[in-house]
């Protein structure tokens, strides 16, 4: 595979999990390209729910769709985090400057993100030490209306190239339908959960087979910090995500406590 090279301007890698086809993707292709060169590697078909899954019992293949000055189309068969890792190591002659994922055909606030193949693509943009945002819009249809996403997508773009964002850290963007939106919050991550309910079936061959169905529960539906209470009031929500998963106070805890000093005599 020839890798792909890049001038001057800055380089913008972009996936999705709802598949390179999707409205999404090309609205936030048209959010990037004002302001550098981009390349597009996302899944060949929908991804939803992939987290930060990665192949690793069949062969990833990566196909060149279109070409155009400023802009470089691939698909491939993997998942979001598949595609960014191969535009890393595989396609590009250098690390990208920012990595941005969506624009998702429904919402990935609150527990959602930890689902989101969106925020699984992001997720790896900052593993590889790069500014990553994941853009969601809050509506699942395949038709849905993103001019107003694009508006709010390409200020906060704009915002992080000027000041940039915090190592380690990634951005998760969520969008309300409609073209009323109040304005932007920054907000921490609404505590919650899926109430799942499994819908049981039989084919027609007698087997019994299941879908996945449910509904969000708020946890803290009177806290007004959080993204879910910005979204259900009209406002754009930016959650700072850490990719440190260590709970600092529990480690003070556990020492406390004694579980690193265990002994370790009598060890048979």
């Amino acid at each position: 595979m020839q890798r792909v090279s890049s001038n001057h301007r800055p380089l913008i890698l972009v996936t999705n999990d709802d598949g390179v086809q999707a409205g999404g993707i090309k609205a936030l292709i048209e959010v990037v390209r004002p302001y550098g060169d981009v390349v597009v590697v996302a899944p060949d078909q929908a991804m939803s729910g992939m987290s930060h899954a990665i192949t690793v019992k069949v062969p990833l293949y990566l196909t060149h769709m279109h070409s155009e000055k400023g802009l470089e189309i691939y698909k491939s068969n993997g998942t979001p985090a598949d595609c960014v890792k191969l535009a890393i190591n595989s396609l590009l002659d250098r690390m990208p400057d920012f990595v941005v994922s969506g624009i998702n055909h429904g919402t990935n606030s609150s527990v959602s993100m930890h689902y989101s193949g969106t925020v699984g693509g992001a997720r790896e943009g900052v593993l590889n030490g790069i500014p990553s945002i994941a853009y969601s819009l809050l509506d699942y249809h395949a038709d849905a209306d993103f001019s107003t996403a694009i508006h709010f997508c390409r200020e906060i773009f704009s915002t992080v190239i000027t000041h940039g964002i915090e190592a380690g850290v990634c951005y998760n963007v969520n969008i309300p339908q409609g073209k009323g939106i109040k304005g932007v919050k920054v907000c921490r991550q609404a505590k919650g959960r899926w109430v799942e309910e499994f819908d049981e079936r039989v084919d027609p061959r007698g087997r019994t087979y299941f879908w996945l169905t449910g509904h969000f529960e708020n946890h803290e539906p009177e806290a007004t910090d959080t993204d879910e209470w910005a979204l259900e009031n009209g406002f754009v929500s930016i959650v700072p995500c850490t990719i440190d998963a260590t709970h600092l106070p529990s480690v003070d805890r556990l020492k406390n406590i004694g579980l690193d000093r265990v002994s370790t005599h009598n060890i048979i």
